[in-house]
Formats: C-alpha cells, structure tokens, sequence
C-alpha cells in the first residue's frame, strides 16, 4: 500500500472532497503514476451529479498525465520514469479491441464507468479501510498518484513536466473532437464542414478541420468570445445561434449544397435536428459525440434520410490511443494544434472552483496542476 491524497466524490455530495487515501501496488496489467496534470470534463461532472452510472464513492479524472512510478509484472510498453498520458480503458481482446477500435470496446461502459476492475475490486481505499472506486476510465486520475489500466498508459515526448500537464486533455476531449473530424468524417477537398457547439470538443473539431483541405470549416455557438476563438483556432465561418437563422446561414455558406460533414458536440437535441437537416443529399454525414443526460430522445425526419445521408455515432474519437494520442502530441509540439489556447490551470485544491467554471462556461477546459 502507499499513500496518496485524491479528490473523492461521495453519494449525494455533488463536491469533490480531497481525502487521504490508500492505494494498492499495481498488479500484472496496471502502471503507478504520479500525476502531474488532470482535465476536467464534462463526463467528470455528470459522474459527480450522479447522472451517469459510476457508483460513488469515488475518484474521477480521466484526462490525466503523469509519470510512471512503478509497473505490474505484465507491463512491457511503460518503463519508470516516463513521461504518459491516461486515456480510456479497453479489454484488448473483443473483436473491436483486435481491430484498431477500442473505443468501441465491448465493454467499454463497464471497464470506464463502474469504477472497478473486472473482478469487482478498486485499487483505492480511504485512510480507514473503506472501499472507493477507483478505476474510473482504467485511472481515477484527480489525484496526487494513480493506479491505472496498462490499456489507458501511453508514452509520449513532453520536453518537461508543465507541457506534460498542458497535455493531459488530449487524453479525452482533444482526442474526441479531432478523432472525430479526421478518422469518422474525413473531410476532403471543397467540403464543408460545421461544428455544432464550440466548448473544448467542439474546438477540438475546429482544430482538425483546420488540418483538412475542407473548403468550409464552421463554428456555431452562441457565446462570442467561443465563436472569437473558433476564427483563431482555424474556422472559416461562424454562426452566433441567437442572431441569425443558422440553417439559413449554412445554405448561404454551402451554396445551397448543404454540408458534406457535420459535428454535433453540444448534447443539444435542438441542435442535433439542425444538423441533420443541414446535412447534402447522397453524401451528408453528422457525427455526434455531444452527451446529453442518459434516455434523452432527439428527432429527425426519417425520410429526410433515405437520400443517402448518416448519423453516425462517436465516443472517444474512434481513437487508438496507442497511435492517436502521440500523433497529437506532435502535432501540438509542432504549433499544428493549438488546443493551449483552451487551457486555464488550476491548482488542486481549486478543483470545485474549476468544476463551476466549467460546468458555467467560464473556462473551456479546466486543468489540475500538481
């Protein structure tokens, strides 16, 4: 056992408490790290608010990035004293796991959510031996060390500790926003390409359209200083939601074609619909990747899709992250993707004050800095 501090969320709280907590020596396929920098993000705070399906007590954090203390006897790609990010866990085993797609692992909901290792045991215990969850996303990352899945540790170049700490959201909502554009969208030539909901995701999509020889990349939102930012972070166009007609908007920037590719980031079914009825006859596609609380419905004409137009649902931005998230690492190093712009640090003990930033918009992406 060792000890550290971490950020517990317990029943019915709706706070983040820092705890004295013990956690146990990683087994075979787990990596010990000291954490360095963690993200805050939006599937953090519904955890909280027990809006999702996380049994509480426990540690959330699932954008984290540290460096490897000590590895199980299984674990051969991490050495001591790397540098890693901490992304989503995976089995590694099912059919989308052996094909390059483990955000759609077949247990995807249980290995990142229930906060438990498969065999129903957690890693992290309180200073007076009660259980807490602590595999949230294979890491429970708000906390001064972590023990985390080997599938959510990934090497990565980082010239010292505070670029380190500016990485840590790659790990989930960089990724999801630019996986999402470049590996499910693919935009090509004289496309365009909007974005629904411009908060660190949707940005993030921003960012990767920027990447592609899209004709027409679009932010819509209704914030200005996130619509300010979007021109900055590559957009073509944008479209303030609460000022002018946005469908009308986007038939006048496509030319009547429609979009060819669409993000919808926001959670927004409203927004969803908009999207969709955007979409090009024969080649519109909307990826959605904006969650909104559990058995929300959205809507759309089902005839409106029988003319070769797609829904296409994202987690994770169809990322391996053992090749996705050092390819964005170096694409950030290289001043290709910006996402710093984003970032506002925080120190541990400020993370209620972070998580109210974010929850009211305040901040785009929040991050812990040990």
């Amino acid at each position: 056992m060792s000890e550290a501090r971490a950020a517990v969320v317990h029943p019915g709280s709706g706070t983040f408490t820092w705890e004295d907590v013990r956690l146990e020596e990683p087994r075979h396929d787990e990596v010990l790290v000291r954490v360095v920098g963690a993200g805050i993000c939006h599937t953090d705070l519904a955890s909280r608010d027990e809006h999702l399906h996380t049994p509480l007590p426990a540690v959330l954090g699932h954008e984290g990035s540290g460096v490897v203390e000590a590895v199980g006897e299984g674990v051969t790609h991490v050495s001591t004293g790397d540098k890693v990010l901490l992304s989503f866990s995976s089995c590694g085993r099912c059919r989308s796991c052996r094909h390059g797609h483990p955000a759609y692992c077949v247990d995807f909901l249980s290995l990142n959510f229930d906060g438990k290792r498969p065999d129903g045991t957690t890693p992290i215990a309180s200073a007076s031996g009660e259980v807490i969850g602590g595999r949230f996303f294979g890491q429970s990352s708000f906390g001064t060390y972590c023990v985390a899945h080997a599938r959510s540790v990934v090497p990565v170049e980082a010239a010292d500790e505070d670029e380190l700490a500016m990485l840590a959201p790659v790990g989930c909502g960089i990724q999801t926003g630019v996986g999402a554009v470049l590996k499910e969208l693919d935009p090509g030539s004289g496309d365009s390409v909007a974005i629904f909901g411009a908060g660190a995701v949707g940005l993030s999509g921003v960012m990767g359209a920027a990447l592609t020889s899209a004709k027409n990349v679009i932010a819509i939102d209704i914030v200005p200083s996130r619509l300010k930012l979007a021109r900055e972070l590559g957009a073509t166009h944008v479209i303030n939601g609460k000022e002018e007609g946005t469908l009308a908007r986007l038939d006048q920037i496509t030319q009547g074609r429609g979009l060819t590719h669409a993000l919808e980031s926001s959670g927004v079914p409203a927004l969803l619909r908009q999207a969709i009825d955007s979409l090009a006859v024969g080649e519109g596609m909307v990826a959605v990747v904006g969650a909104p609380p559990m058995g929300t419905d959205g809507t759309f004409d089902v005839n409106f899709l029988l003319n070769g137009r797609t829904i296409r649902g994202v987690t994770e931005g169809d990322s391996d992250v053992f090749d996705f998230v050092p390819e964005l690492v170096g694409l950030y190093r290289d001043g290709r993707l910006p996402f710093d712009k984003m970032v506002r640090f925080y120190e541990p003990d400020q993370i209620n004050e972070a998580a109210t930033d974010a929850a009211e918009g305040r901040v785009l992406k929040p991050v812990l800095r040990f």
